[in-house]
């Protein structure tokens, strides 16, 4: 079965090869990537075709038009949520021969991480306290919620515009200062969302349900849980090392939200632990595979090739997570924060020195990404270390 069908993998960082490493394990025979130019991924053996598209949609179609001509139908991993919008846009083009892993009614609703947590209030899923940022006199209203506060924009716009993440409010004086920025933003069209910091440290209190809920069942076919031990490049990064650990509330929660919010494909809601109140909050939903998610795989539930089973009508596995702990590690993350961040060792070595730790990367049987990445930690290092001589010389 699907001979003449091609698994094509969106993007090329560490989520790109660990999807192309899941397919590739259960025999999948046609594994295409389409990357961004010298990614990761693009270095593996384990791929039948590669092509380099742009952050626009019109090279992205003209990639997929491509595969084509070669195979009968597409099932598509997207792994940024630029890719996402792109193939929302010429979804009319792509419908007749490729498999979407998303709703095409509520995409671009549910991105919206304001809409996300007003799913929350009506589902019953706590969330911190919010404000939308729409327009500049909605700036005003950034001092009604108690600092610090956290913005980010309510999509990912860091892909197409050269805008923070996240941004951390930690005084009156960096709010007035920060405004300006803010305003310039706002009047390019973006939109921001400000919520209340959760207290306490991150490293280990950040957990994510990941579910894959089938377009064609409408049910949620395979589901795991997990927990980032810790970020990088500070606590409101991206994921540096993670685990499957995760109290039965943080499924209990996911399952409402993926079904409350009729979301198709592979989906991820993070929460964080308050202290306060002892609930686990909303952070965002994520509607792609993450940096991650090979936690799930590692961990006995192979959402990846679920999918692949869905897309070509194959018979679904029901697979249950396996309790025993392990972790997932990003060393190039890993040996940056040891390097620079204060304090981080006895994360390292707690991350690290678990009996069923995994790298991101590793195959020893396709070195070549593994290793491109060590040369890419090496370089980051020096730009960080004449970063920090050139900060000191300025001081």
């Amino acid at each position: 079965m699907g001979d003449n069908i091609c698994a094509v993998v969106l993007g090329g960082y560490v989520n790109g090869y660990s999807i192309i490493q899941e397919l590739y394990q259960f025999k999948v025979k046609n594994i295409a990537l389409l990357h961004y130019g010298g990614q990761i991924a693009s270095y593996s053996n384990k791929l039948t075709d590669k092509l380099v598209i742009g952050n626009d949609k019109e090279r992205l179609l003209q990639a997929l038009l491509e595969l084509k001509k070669k195979y009968d139908k597409l099932v598509l991993f997207p792994t940024d949520d630029l890719l996402l919008e792109n193939l929302h846009a010429i979804k009319e083009q792509l419908k007749e021969f490729c498999f979407l892993p998303f709703n095409t009614d509520n995409l671009l609703t549910v991105i919206d991480k304001k809409v996300q947590y007003e799913f929350c209030e009506k589902l019953g899923v706590p969330f911190p306290k919010t404000i939308s940022i729409k327009e500049v006199k909605d700036l005003e209203r950034l001092s009604t919620i108690a600092l610090p506060i956290l913005i980010k924009p309510n999509k990912r716009e860091d892909l197409r515009e050269k805008v923070f993440r996240s941004l951390r409010i930690e005084s009156k004086s960096s709010l007035q200062k920060n405004k300006n920025k803010l305003e310039k933003f706002v009047k390019k069209g973006m939109t921001f969302i400000a919520s209340e910091i959760i207290p306490g440290d991150t490293n280990g209190s950040i957990y994510a349900y990941t579910g894959y809920r089938s377009p064609n069942s409408k049910n949620i076919e395979n589901e795991w849980t997990g927990r980032k031990l810790t970020q990088f490049p500070d606590d409101y990064g991206v994921f540096s090392s993670a685990s499957n650990e995760a109290p039965k509330i943080i499924r209990e929660q996911g399952r409402k939200l993926l079904n409350g919010m009729d979301l198709y494909g592979i989906c991820e809601p993070e929460f964080k632990y308050d202290y306060r109140d002892g609930l686990y909050k909303l952070m965002e939903i994520n509607l792609r595979s993450m940096m991650w998610h090979r936690v799930g795989n590692l961990s006995g539930v192979h959402l990846q090739y679920t999918q692949w089973c869905d897309a070509v009508n194959a018979p679904i596995k029901r697979e249950k997570q396996v309790s025993e702990t392990v972790h997932f590690c990003y060393l190039k993350h890993e040996v940056i924060n040891l390097l620079f961040r204060k304090g981080y060792y006895r994360y390292f070595r707690s991350n690290l020195k678990h009996s069923k730790t995994s790298l991101g990367l590793w195959d020893k049987k396709d070195m070549f990404p593994f290793v491109i990445d060590q040369f890419g930690t090496v370089k980051e290092i020096g730009k960080l270390m004449v970063k920090k001589i050139i900060g000191r010389q300025d001081a």
